[in-house]
């Protein structure tokens, strides 16, 4: 697959995340999947722990919705930077509903073989996600 059809299987898989559809996600990712991502509590996860995982994340965030911000291809990898914005009305990690609205970034390097994602790197700022819902004092804060 050449790197602008790699590019738009990514795409793909984005559009469906934004529509909360997981259920394509067969689609865009191989069988074999495995997603790298440290916020999993399987660090290493297969195509159906990533649908669950994602699933409790659209739960705590019903209207979550990202945007691209780059996206970089070369050979079988592409590197998209997305931006997140989302209401907080569900449990997440433990964390009650605050009904705070929160926006953060995350970095995803994919791998592809045939059109499908093979393997995907997540690298998103939990940080500022865990500061805005007010678990995590935010630089400043400290001591308050």
């Amino acid at each position: 697959m050449s790197t602008e059809e790699n590019k738009a299987a990514v795409r793909r898989f984005w559009e469906s995340v934004n529509a909360h559809n997981l259920a394509v996600w067969d689609e865009f990712l191989a069988p074999h999947f495995l997603n790298h991502d440290p916020n999993f509590p399987t660090p290493h996860a297969d195509l159906q722990t990533s649908k669950q995982m994602v699933g409790v994340l659209l739960a705590a965030f019903p209207d979550l919705h990202s945007s691209e911000e780059d996206m970089i291809a070369e050979g079988d990898k592409v590197v998209v930077r997305r931006t997140f914005h989302a209401t907080h009305q569900g449990e997440f990690l433990g964390i009650a509903p605050t009904g705070r609205e929160v926006t953060y970034t995350g970095t995803f390097t994919a791998r592809l073989t045939g059109g499908k994602i093979e393997e995907q790197w997540v690298n998103a700022d939990n940080l500022s996600l865990l500061q805005q819902l007010g678990v995590v004092p935010s630089s400043g804060q400290a001591g308050t």
